[in-house]
């Protein structure tokens, strides 16, 4: 089923990515260390650690560093002891938003996010405020000319949920959370390789918006990522220039 498009939105978030790769790093770091503390370290029987270590090659991350990082959420390695939070508030317009974080301080954390939302025309909320708007999935995007025909073979048979197409012709996967690596490995072995494959929050309905409230909404998503803490933030909004 085709809707509006994403492409571009997905083309942003990748350059914004790589333009902050140490940063990048950094979340990559936390995250592959909380999977590892939870999960074990086997990346084979890890769903979890193994997406974060994929997303560590894919964005350069020396293998020392993710050696490192999984020994020391093994407790082979002393570090920080970092837990997962999440946060919900409203952007502008009443925009959802979740922001889930990684920290080892979560006074800290709970102002600095506070503070972001406020400084921005947002507003924090209670927990639960807008987490029902959305649905814990995994998510992968193939490139506008993917033959969608086979992709579609390919997905069901793997186990995904659902497939759809945008205006553009970009196609979106999705799975189960934790189904998402072997859905990921079936593809890529079948001949499609996913421009982005993470799990998430995906919003259950999206707005688009454009002109004063996208830049206003962009600015307040820029300064939320920005906090050292915070390793994702989701929203309902669509922004397009």
């Amino acid at each position: 089923m085709a809707g509006h498009s994403k492409w571009a939105n997905i083309k942003h978030k990748k350059a914004a990515t790589d333009a902050k790769r140490g940063k990048v790093w950094t979340r990559l770091i936390k995250e592959i260390t909380v999977a590892a503390r939870m999960g074990g370290d086997d990346v084979n029987t890890n769903p979890r650690l193994r997406l974060s270590v994929d997303k560590a090659a894919d964005a350069n991350m020396p293998k020392e560093n993710v050696t490192r990082a999984i020994q020391r959420g093994a407790g082979l390695l002393e570090g920080a002891n970092y837990e997962e939070v999440r946060y919900e508030g409203y952007g502008i317009g009443g925009a959802a938003i979740i922001v889930d974080c990684m920290t080892d301080n979560r006074v800290r954390t709970v102002a600095e996010v506070r503070n972001a939302f406020n400084k921005n025309g947002g507003n924090m909320g209670n927990e639960g405020s807008v987490a029902f708007m959305f649905t814990h999935c995994g998510q992968m995007y193939f490139a506008p000319g993917t033959n969608e025909d086979a992709l579609m073979e390919a997905a069901l048979e793997a186990g995904a949920d659902d497939i759809t197409s945008d205006e553009e012709g970009g196609i979106e996967v999705l799975t189960p959370p934790h189904d998402l690596s072997a859905v990921k490995d079936a593809l890529t072995k079948a001949g499609f390789k996913s421009e982005v494959a993470e799990v998430t929050m995906k919003p259950q309905t999206e707005t688009v918006v454009t002109g004063d409230d996208a830049i206003k909404m962009q600015k307040l998503i820029d300064a939320l990522e920005n906090l050292d803490d915070v390793q994702e933030v989701y929203t309902n909004v669509i922004i397009e220039d």
